[in-house]
């Protein structure tokens, strides 16, 4: 089994993915003239309102924080850890690249995903890349494959890679029995799942920040005492980034191609830029300014928190330990990055550690269930018997994930990720026009000076295929 997942996996990732990832970056970041730099400081001016919302939808914070719920997992601990044993230092640098590039296609899924959205018969905002595939391109089989593709991802195979990660770090914490910590995640989650999209934000709304700012201030501090390391780390990263020098972790040297390939795949995990999925948050928002762009901005500083920020403050915790000089071969995933904080701070490192994985692992899980039953409803199989049926089945991948091998459910999630990606690429790609058009309308509007809003009246090319009603 886990030679056959490798064969595809090495198909895709190897050529592919790669490719089609990092050559669309590349071009909605020409075409939009480097969006992420020349209004990287309107996305916090953005933030300042997110948090206003009406009877209808969520908050564009809350928004927020679903989605970084959702991509702050284990790809910001146990992916990174992954990323330094399998690519070596120089994966990081490709994480960040692909963040950077990833801004941009973040903010184009973000706003078509914002123009495209329905509403279910609750009256809640429903949309993503499977809405727009429907509507913007008019191929409703896309829709489905995609949805398909992302309920296999995030509603099961994305949830064991979670649940996994948190059994590994109670263990290696507490000791704890894997069976016994995969039933009370069950639980847990099955409390918040059952409740809705709206129980999902409102809790992501609340743990979200907390748990994020205690992890990097934290992170922060171990890097500020080694703060004499820090040149030779970044050295190193941009050396072995290129093939400058020869990167050693234990007895293993990586080239160039393993640096690029591992530091895309787990920037992609961690990020999820161009994945398809962040899309399925931002539509149920109610935007304000009220306008799909402003969501799109919203979204784009997502990718910059997940990846940028928390992933880079991890890869320092590790790098200034000086762990991976020691030779690891016998350890692996979460326990790498708990090792490197015991080094920093003591014994607690690892019990710290334990409780982080927990928060953003669990909020991954409930976040990951949201955008799943998002492309069940647009399955049409949202009665509340194949809800029923579908919330226990994703549940019971909590539990599969809590007892399984690593290395099998990484692949898994690989090869899902990658389909979704794939999918999602060339949707957005053909219909990157139509946002731009909306990027520039929405800066029309403010060098005038005024606060944009959408008028779907001067888009009549557009308003045949929108839902009536909203954006009136």
């Amino acid at each position: 089994m886990v030679e056959l997942v490798n064969l595809i996996n090495n198909i895709l990732w190897g050529s592919v993915l790669i490719y089609l990832l990092l050559g669309s970056g590349i071009y909605f970041t020409l075409r939009s003239r480097f969006i992420q730099l020349r209004h990287f400081g309107h996305m916090f001016s953005v933030l300042r309102n997110s948090n206003n919302v009406s009877g209808t939808g969520i908050s564009s914070f809350q928004a927020l924080c679903t989605s970084l719920a959702a991509r702050v997992g284990t790809g910001n601990l146990t992916g990174v850890a992954i990323a330094l044993t399998a690519g070596g230092p120089g994966a990081i640098f490709w994480m960040w690249l692909v963040a950077l590039i990833g801004m941009s296609t973040s903010f184009i899924e973000s706003t078509l995903a914002q123009l495209y959205k329905t509403k279910d018969k609750h009256g809640n905002y429903r949309g993503g890349p499977a809405y727009y595939m429907e509507r913007g391109l008019g191929m409703r089989w896309m829709g489905v494959l995609f949805s398909v593709f992302l309920i296999i991802a995030f509603g099961l195979v994305f949830n064991a890679v979670q649940a996994n990660a948190i059994a590994q770090a109670s263990y290696m914490a507490f000791g704890l029995n894997p069976a016994y910590v995969g039933l009370g995640l069950m639980i847990l989650s099955g409390l918040v799942i059952f409740g809705g999209l709206r129980a999902v934000a409102k809790t992501a709304e609340k743990i979200v920040p907390i748990m994020a700012i205690a992890y990097l201030l934290l992170a922060l501090w171990i890097t500020g005492q080694h703060l004499d390391r820090l040149p030779a780390i970044l050295m190193l990263i941009f050396k072995s980034a290129f093939g400058l020098q020869e990167a050693v972790t234990g007895t293993a040297a990586y080239t160039i191609s393993q640096a690029l390939s591992i530091g895309v795949q787990r920037g992609l995990f961690s990020n999820e830029a161009g994945m398809g999925s962040a899309p399925n948050a931002a539509a149920c928002a109610n935007p304000y300014p009220p306008h799909p762009a402003s969501q799109g901005f919203v979204q784009m500083f997502g990718v910059f928190i997940d990846t940028i920020v928390i992933c880079t403050a991890t890869a320092a915790i590790i790098l200034s330990s000086g762990l991976l000089n020691d030779g690891i071969s016998s350890i692996k995933g979460i326990e790498i990055t708990q090792k490197a904080m015991s080094m920093a701070v003591g014994g607690w490192g690892n019990i710290f550690i334990a409780v982080a994985i927990f928060f953003f692992a669990f909020t991954s899980i409930i976040a990951n269930y949201a955008y799943a039953e998002n492309n069940l409803v647009f399955l049409e199989h949202n009665h509340t018997s194949g809800l029923l049926l579908f919330r226990c089945g994703a549940l019971g991948m909590v539990m599969f994930g809590a007892l399984a091998e690593m290395p099998l459910v990484w692949k898994m999630a690989d090869v899902s990720m990658a389909l979704m990606a794939i999918c999602n690429l060339i949707a957005i790609l053909l219909l990157s026009g139509v946002a731009l058009r909306l990027c520039h309308d929405y800066n029309r509007q403010r060098q005038l000076g005024k606060m944009p809003v959408f008028d779907i009246n001067q888009f009549p090319d557009l308003k045949p295929q929108v839902e009536p009603g909203i954006w009136d």
